[in-house]
């Protein structure tokens, strides 16, 4: 609990600040809002004053500025009420502060094929806005993250070892995605923020060893490792107490409904990448977890949104610390310090 007291911002004064501060970039930098744009702000109950400090930093450029608030009810993967959806479709620039994502909605697909462009901070809480990921410089971190390309481009033979266990080999599938940079400047972009990672869908069939993942599975800070086995790109086993079990009963209840071809890609592992975010911490929050700086994680299950042939409704995603990830002759990131060099 003290480490915590450490980084916490001190009164209400100073936490106001900073979120404004994070909402002015978020506003200034990542959005990249003019005069002449509306924009609206979606929040509910438990994000009103992230929604509060983006509406007020949005109002410093625009005076086309809305702000509407989810009802207390609503469930994570159920559409936002008709007349948010239908504001959302109507905008430049949306802002979605909310408890539970709106990414995956027909809401915001409509929005984005109207042309508006969408940042997403699902789980936002005042602390996360007022520090950690959302605070970081995102032309900067663009910069690097683009800078990477002539280290990865061609390079398709990935190692990642960590020193709680993890050692797996695989094939990249196709290119590494660079656009998870905290930039959305172009109509119908979307992003996630805090942003700031690096990622890759592993050629189906190629990955085999062993996964352990030491720091957090699907926003859970994790106290005991979890173990996956993995052959051929599919998991065998998986150990690691009940969180074990847990992970083992969601993937075979999401089998429930496949056709048997289907059920049995459950398991696949859909997706690698690590994290470049350095304002990032391991919190416990999904998004920024798997952004923090020198961090590196897998995703099971569906692989379809990076081009792999696995549809199945369902993808997790547990973060690991420390990794080394070799690309061929390139140290990427080397004990959670990225290098980005050739040996």
């Amino acid at each position: 609990m003290a480490e915590e007291s450490d980084v916490s911002i001190g009164d209400d004064t100073e936490r106001e600040e900073a979120m404004l501060t994070a909402a002015r970039s978020v506003v200034m930098t990542c959005m990249q809002v003019r005069p002449h744009e509306h924009v609206l702000v979606v929040t509910d109950p438990s994000t009103s004053e992230v929604g509060r400090s983006l509406y007020e930093a949005a109002s410093e450029v625009t005076d086309r500025i809305l702000m509407m608030m989810m009802p207390r009810r609503h469930m994570q993967g159920n559409e936002p009420p008709a007349s948010v959806g239908d504001l959302m479709r109507r905008q430049n620039v949306v802002l979605l502060a909310t408890r539970h994502s709106l990414t995956h909605t027909r809401a915001r697909l409509t929005a984005s094929r109207e042309g508006a462009r969408i940042a997403s901070m699902p789980g936002i809480d005042e602390e996360m806005m007022a520090m950690g990921g959302m605070t970081a410089d995102y032309n900067a971190l663009q910069k690097e993250i683009s800078g990477l390309n002539p280290m990865l481009r061609r390079r398709r033979d990935v190692r990642v070892t960590t020193p709680a266990g993890t050692d797996v080999t695989f094939r990249t599938g196709a290119r590494w995605v660079l656009e998870d940079n905290g930039i959305c400047n172009r109509p119908g972009q979307v992003t996630n923020l805090p942003a700031g990672k690096v990622f890759v869908l592993p050629k189906e069939q190629t990955l085999s060893g062993k996964i352990v993942i030491d720091g957090s599975w699907e926003g859970v800070l994790l106290d005991e490792p979890l173990t996956f086995l993995v052959e051929e790109g599919m998991v065998v086993s998986i150990s690691g107490g009940e969180l074990a079990e847990s992970v083992g009963s969601v993937l075979a209840e999401a089998k429930v409904g496949l056709r048997p071809s289907r059920a049995g890609l459950v398991k696949t592992v859909a997706e690698f990448g690590f994290g470049m975010n350095p304002r990032a911490r391991m919190t416990g929050n999904r998004l920024e977890d798997q952004v923090v700086r020198g961090s590196a994680y897998f995703g099971i299950g569906d692989n379809s949104a990076l081009g792999g042939s696995v549809r199945v409704g369902i993808h997790m995603r547990g973060v690991m610390l420390k990794p080394t990830i070799e690309l061929n002759d390139v140290d990427l990131v080397v004990d959670g310090k990225i290098t980005a060099r050739k040996r």
